[in-house]
């Protein structure tokens, strides 16, 4: 129940960051009932992948980086999070990390799958965690910190290389 009611405080704090997922008015709530509710549209597993990628936001971007104390890059902010919540220790670079999973189309993304971009003029140079509705959290480069980007911005539609997903649905 502590787990769910923090969960429930994480999703309602990213509500302002990701803006397509506000919460029910009154007069809609009636349609709702027969919904799931956000928390409740993902599995366990990826309840626990979020939460943990959350709690890393603003974490500071660091090649190489593999410990959030001094800073994280792309591959290690997703090795940790695995790693911390599923227990499982994926390869460090977003490369190896890409041959690993099932691929998936993109029209069949569902929070936790990995997704990965060509952003260093190579496949699969860069990797974050799907969100959802278009959105995955991601350590983006030098100066920046752990975000949650749009997929539908024009430079990561460039650049996007396919998606992976580990987890069993």
């Amino acid at each position: 129940m502590v787990k769910k009611h923090i969960l429930n405080c994480v999703f309602s704090a990213a509500l302002t960051i990701l803006p397509g997922l506000a919460p029910v008015h009154a007069n809609e709530q009636q349609q709702a009932v027969e919904e799931p509710s956000l928390i409740e549209r993902y599995t366990s597993s990826a309840q626990d992948l979020i939460l943990k990628g959350f709690e890393l936001i603003g974490i500071n971007y660091r090649f190489g980086g593999t410990n959030p104390d001094t800073g994280l890059d792309c591959s290690g902010f997703v090795q940790l999070v695995f790693k911390e919540t599923m227990g499982i220790l994926l390869p460090r670079s977003a490369r190896e990390q890409s041959e690993i999973g099932a691929v998936i189309d993109r029209h069949e993304l569902k929070a936790g799958d990995l997704v990965f971009f060509n952003t260093m003029r190579r496949a699969f140079s860069h990797v974050g965690i799907y969100l959802g509705d278009n959105r995955f959290l991601h350590a983006p480069r030098t100066g920046a910190e752990i975000r949650v980007d749009d997929m539908r911005q024009s430079y990561w539609i460039e650049r996007y290389n396919g998606a992976r997903r580990l987890l069993s649905r």
